[in-house]
């Protein structure tokens, strides 16, 4: 087996070509190589849309979810051993061999309940049923070569990960052994080709940190995040499967996803929130607004937290997205949150004691719950990130009461980017006369192996009067 290549840029998709129609999916393997098709010619551009697993079974549509996420998360790690096993360049394999080859992958390396003669087998025999006999060819060639990087072509596993080029670390903390050591031996791209990031985004956290904390915030990535929920506005006893987070009103929820549910509709006074979001509204939880304007609401959290922590206080909410928007209008309650079109934001011009901009941002903060987010780091992207971010703070100063001495700004991300974080308060400082009030960052925490408790995610938030 020939050693993989080094590689200095992520896999870019080949041209999309016609497809014929297929019939509905009919297991899991087959939902997850369909969905992975159309993210290989989207790639690095992923579609955020969910798996729809509503044609299968609930344990179908779990094994289904297992291999995709894995598939997803561990995209740059897969390509990298695969395209050490390729006749050809990655760009030349067809897009359905490709995720065929990312499914089958990802079973062999990060499903340990996975047989991997299944993996194989099943990956191929989807090829050959939708592109044909000589795609599931390349399939079972490289498939098989992938097997033999596990020893005796089983799996075994080290206790810790130990950043070797002869392992992959896993979620759970343990490191998964190859039969070779195929992974760089320059520590930065060994480390980003582990966890699946671009190099260029382990060489920032590097530069502004340290390769030991880089290597750190990449691990985190890959921890499977635990439900948390908001409590601090709870106004009744919590339930039992709510266990206490570190980080003051907040619970981790230990239940099954349909206890989730019924628990959210039952009790408005709790919401889903990792303490790195709630951080920027706790912390002008001393003030006193009338009117306070969410004008990037999203999906509504902190909207919600808005109209709990500010109960005497009017709000109003809106975000450009008309999907999000109309999500939004079902998540807050109608009587204390007034969700409106952007355009009628000219309606409380020099009204708003408190302006929230939770502004789009890289989620470098958030990487483990949008793991996608990764493959779009780069700096031609952070800088169209920071011009809209401008761009809606020099807009929201409309909104702000009075002589602007009377309203503040409360700036938020939940990137780990400088660019997005120190220095837009900086910008607005020079260009606008905003004073930065106070701020603060936070770093993720928890790595692979921690109890759910250790966990939360990273961001930024700054109050600008």
């Amino acid at each position: 087996m020939r050693t993989p290549p080094k590689r200095k840029n992520p896999r870019r998709a080949p041209k999309r070509e016609p497809q014929r129609r297929l019939p509905p999916p009919h297991d899991a393997r087959d939902l997850v190589m369909r969905t992975l098709a159309e993210q290989v010619r989207r790639f690095p551009d992923l579609d955020l849309a969910p798996l729809d697993d509503s044609a299968l079974d609930p344990r179908e549509a779990a094994f289904a979810h297992a291999i995709y996420d894995a598939a997803i998360a561990r995209w740059l790690s897969l390509w990298f051993l695969i395209e050490g096993c390729l006749d050809r360049p990655a760009h030349r394999v067809e897009p359905r061999a490709s995720a065929a080859l990312l499914a089958g992958a990802a079973q062999i390396f990060f499903l340990d309940r996975v047989p991997v003669h299944a993996a194989v087998n099943e990956s191929v025999g989807w090829t050959r049923r939708i592109a044909g006999l000589a795609s599931s060819r390349l399939v079972n060639a490289v498939l098989r070569r992938l097997c033999r990087l596990l020893p005796q072509e089983q799996r075994q596993y080290r206790d810790a990960a130990s950043d070797q080029p002869d392992e992959l670390p896993m979620p759970d903390g343990r490191a998964l052994i190859l039969a070779e050591p195929v992974l760089p031996e320059d520590a930065l791209r060994r480390c980003a080709v582990a966890t699946s990031h671009p190099i260029d985004l382990i060489r920032a956290w590097s530069k502004r940190w340290s390769t030991l904390e880089a290597r750190r915030l990449a691990l985190h990535s890959l921890v499977a995040p635990p439900v948390i929920l908001n409590t601090l506005h709870a106004a009744q006893p919590l339930p039992e499967n709510l266990v206490p987070h570190p980080d003051a009103g907040h619970h981790v929820f230990t239940g099954s996803h349909a206890d989730l549910v019924a628990l959210l509709e039952r009790r408005r006074d709790l919401w889903v929130q990792d303490p790195g979001s709630s951080q920027a509204v706790c912390a002008a939880a001393d003030l006193r607004p009338t009117l306070v304007v969410d004008t990037c609401a999203g999906m509504g959290t902190k909207t919600r937290q808005l109209a709990a922590t500010f109960p005497e206080a009017r709000i109003i909410a809106t975000d450009t997205d008309a999907k999000r928007l109309e999500i939004l209008r079902r998540s807050v309650d109608p009587q204390r949150v007034q969700v409106v079109t952007p355009d009628r934001l000219i309606d409380f011009v020099g009204a708003a004691d408190l302006v929230l901009l939770d502004v789009p941002c890289s989620n470098t903060g958030v990487l483990p719950r949008r793991p996608e987010a990764r493959y779009r780091y780069d700096r031609a992207r952070l800088d169209q990130l920071t011009a809209i971010q401008r761009q809606i703070i020099a807009d929201s100063l409309r909104l702000i009461r009075g002589d602007r001495r009377q309203g503040r700004i409360l700036y938020s991300t939940c990137s780990l980017d400088e660019s997005e974080n120190q220095e837009q308060p900086r910008w607005a400082s020079r260009w606008h006369s905003l004073r930065t009030a106070r701020s603060a960052e936070s770093l993720p925490r928890a790595r692979p192996g921690d109890p759910p408790t250790a966990y939360s995610d990273g961001g930024y938030w700054a109050l600008l009067e």
